[in-house]
């Protein structure tokens, strides 16, 4: 088993115990989910920037990096868990990941200078 699929099935199992279970689950029940997530990631995010000293006006601040690495593991569980709710596996984000990542090397490529959304839709 690769260790990305390991991460999913854990995620499953962690889901599942807190009384979760993605599969299946109708449009409705896919939308407030997709929220749910959004909006715990982007506490993540909150608490991640906080890792590092952004107030230019505070002098106390430290880069807490320990802290900033945990952050980003709550993120990627609240991530994978966005992706189980859309149905995708895996193996999905794997595919998903490679073929978006020849898209922006392509933009990189090309110069970027125009916003071409159609690039992506293959994906």
């Amino acid at each position: 088993m690769d260790k990305l699929t390991q991460i999913f099935e854990m995620q499953e199992e962690l889901n599942a115990r807190i009384g979760v279970n993605l599969k299946g689950i109708d449009e409705k029940e896919q939308t407030k989910w997709v929220l749910n997530y959004t909006r715990a990631m982007q506490q993540e995010m909150a608490e991640l920037t906080d890792s590092v000293p952004w107030k230019w006006w505070a002098k106390y601040q430290e880069f807490d990096k320990q802290n900033a690495r945990v952050e980003v593991i709550d993120l990627f569980h609240f991530l994978v868990s966005l992706a189980q709710t859309l149905g995708m596996t895996a193996d999905d984000v794997f595919d998903a990941y490679v073929a978006k990542n020849k898209v922006n090397h392509q933009r990189q490529d090309s110069g970027y200078t125009e916003k071409d959304e159609a690039d992506s839709r293959h994906i």
